[in-house]
């Protein structure tokens, strides 16, 4: 929601950026940015507790072009650090803070895995005031000297509580501790509890912490649904709701279940994209760039590659594979229902995960409607929007790249999905197995043969894709 009683220039930003936000259709203050602005202004170190869709982006990438300007970067010496969990959320602040920096001569560069180091290191010798970057090739780059962190200004650390749950404690405390002592220090969370405490007794010293949680109104905007369904059905079900109209993002536990699903789909017809970190940034890129724009209505993603995703009118999120835990339910949730507008999150529940899952949806404070459904059944069609998909299968035929995919690391996916589809014809087979296994938040398995479910597994991946230039930065 907009804080109409303040504008931009209210809260300090100066005119040239208030006609810049301006061009790009944002003309007032989230809540976030209307109370965190001024402090960071100031230089003080803020902690923001704000949840994904808030606003954030802009609330630390204001002030840190406004810190920083003026200042040309020496080589290999960046001015300001962001610093994010994944590689689709690095992208995303990039391209939300970086053609406001433009008219201010500030260049920002991404830094992440998964790309060219080589275009990374010559960005940082012609020299690069802003750096978005994932802590492992933080790090690399730093351990093979072409980066410095003792000219940084302001440090961000954004999504926290992600990147320790995600194991990133320890680099991101060697991190913070080549910051030099005067810099500003500025970190978002959705929780401050854990280790997000110890980073910030030990590195945020005397803060401001401002709190603007969103959850709430995200839930009231949101219809909850627990679909009881049988085993045997659930790949059938899952097939309908994604042939439906309109713009759908399936959430699954692992990157081979997400593979696995996204080939299920195109066997009947569907065509849906994957999303995962076991494909390289061209993949990724490219995967979630054909469902922003459309080329795609549906996308199959796991927790933490989705932990990027900023695409408008996601109206229909579905946890194939029930969640993990409250909060990973939340953030999933949190895909639709954007900056004011409305959605609806299903949640498939075999018999055997009913009581762990009644558990969870208590601890994330949702009181879904529980429905029986079956394939074709009219609540599955009044809820979701399901139909009947064509049922003519999809094969994938090779694009033509102007220059092929590269390599990028011994462990990278070696099977491109970068690759377009056609009907199969009559006389061809798919050949593929509809077998897996479904998984409960408990981490008990049942057999599912004709479910898209999979085993639960620690795929903690980090993404690279292109973020949605919505209004909710």
């Amino acid at each position: 929601m907009n804080t109409q009683e303040k504008s931009f220039a209210d809260v300090g930003i100066p005119p040239a950026l208030v006609k810049a936000l301006q061009r790009r259709g944002i003309d007032s203050p989230f809540a976030i940015q209307s109370v965190t602005i001024p402090d960071l202004i100031a230089g003080k170190n803020v902690l923001g507790r704000a949840s994904t869709g808030s606003g954030k982006t802009l609330a630390f990438g204001l002030p840190a072009l406004i810190r920083i300007s003026g200042t040309p970067a020496r080589a290999k010496r960046p001015l300001a650090l962001i610093l994010v969990p994944t590689r689709e959320l690095a992208t995303q602040v990039q391209e939300a803070i970086e053609p406001l920096g433009r008219g201010m001569d500030i260049r920002a560069k991404v830094v992440v895995g998964g790309a060219s180091m080589g275009k990374q290191i010559d960005a940082l010798k012609r020299g690069v005031e802003m750096i978005v970057a994932t802590p492992g090739r933080l790090e690399d780059l730093i351990d093979r000297n072409v980066m410095s962190l003792d000219e940084i200004k302001v440090v961000v650390l954004d999504e926290a509580d992600q990147m320790c749950d995600m194991g990133f404690l320890p680099a991101m405390q060697r991190i913070l501790e080549q910051i030099p002592a005067s810099a500003q220090r500025v970190m978002f969370s959705a929780t401050l509890d854990g280790d997000v405490d110890k980073l910030v007794k030990k590195f945020v010293p005397n803060s401001v912490l401002h709190s603007v949680v969103t959850t709430d109104a995200t839930l009231a905007a949101t219809e909850h649904h627990v679909f009881e369904i049988d085993p045997h059905e659930k790949l059938r079900i899952t097939q309908s709701i994604a042939a439906r109209d309109g713009r759908t993002l399936l959430f699954v536990r692992t990157k081979h279940g997400a593979d696995r699903l996204t080939k299920q789909l195109g066997e009947v017809g569907v065509y849906a994209v994957a999303l995962h970190g076991g494909k390289n940034q061209n993949q990724r890129t490219k995967a979630l760039a054909d469902f922003r724009e459309g080329h795609a209505k549906v996308l199959v993603a796991t927790d933490v590659a989705a932990r990027g995703i900023h695409v408008d009118d996601i109206s229909l999120v579905v946890h194939v594979d029930p969640p993990a835990d409250p909060k990973d339910y939340l953030h999933r949730a949190g895909r639709t229902a954007r900056a004011g507008e409305s959605g609806v999150v299903v949640t498939l529940q075999l018999p055997h995960q009913r009581k762990a899952l009644f558990g969870l949806m208590k601890d994330a404070g949702v009181k879904p409607t529980r429905t029986n459904v079956a394939p074709r059944s009219k609540e599955l069609i009044a809820i979701t929007g399901a139909k009947e998909p064509s049922g003519t299968a999809l094969v994938h035929v090779p694009r033509v790249e102007s220059k092929p995919l590269r390599r990028t690391s011994p462990h990278h996916n070696r099977h491109s999905d970068d690759k377009k589809f056609r009907p199969r014809s009559s006389g061809e087979s798919s050949g593929s197995n509809r077998g897996g296994s479904s998984r409960s938040p408990s981490g008990r398995g049942a057999s599912a043969r004709s479910g898209p479910g999979t085993p639960r597994a620690n795929s903690r991946d980090a993404g690279a894709g292109r973020g949605n230039r919505s209004r909710s930065y």
